[in-house]
């Protein structure tokens, strides 16, 4: 395990707000929904609150493989594949809960159905395409473009693939 790497990963996944979260539907198809990202702990697991009547609640129950795919334009792309959890835990959504999600759940802490989604990652991948490496991209673009060789990209500082597990 590269210790550099997943530093990178932690950091890039801790700069985005909002993901979107993918689970197993029934008739084994995938369902994707944007989420508003709670909070990411150091080991890069992820935490969410919703409903727990939700779509998402229930497709978790059943199965619980997820991933997460997050992306800020050109600049930044992580995924992560792991499993979720269901955390019924009162005091946990309290301590995940945030002004923002208000929007989502207007009776805010007061609302019964509210629950934690925990996702643990068992696999992680990055691309940072931002500051030094957008430079290092766009050159590396321009240069396959000049000589129609495919672009290169750098392992490890603007790529890389990380283990989650714990």
């Amino acid at each position: 395990m590269d210790q550099a790497q997943n530093e990178k990963f932690h950091r890039l996944l801790a700069d985005f707000d909002t993901a979107v979260l993918i689970t197993h539907a029934s008739g084994n198809t995938l369902h994707a929904r944007p989420m508003v990202i709670a909070r990411v702990d150091e080991n890069c697991d992820l935490w969410f609150i919703a409903s727990q009547d939700s779509a998402k609640a229930n497709e978790i129950d059943v199965d619980t493989r997820a991933y997460v795919v997050c992306q800020n334009g050109r600049s930044s792309c992580v995924y992560i594949s792991g499993h979720a959890t269901v955390d019924y835990d009162r005091t946990r959504v309290r301590e995940l809960w945030n002004t923002s999600l208000q929007a989502w759940f207007p009776q805010g802490l007061n609302d019964p159905n509210l629950v934690a989604i925990h996702v643990v990652g068992q696999q992680g991948e990055y691309w940072d395409g931002a500051g030094e490496n957008r430079i290092t991209h766009l050159y590396e673009t321009l240069k396959a473009i000049v000589t129609d060789a495919m672009s290169g990209v750098k392992p490890g500082d603007q790529h890389g693939q990380v283990t989650l597990e714990k």
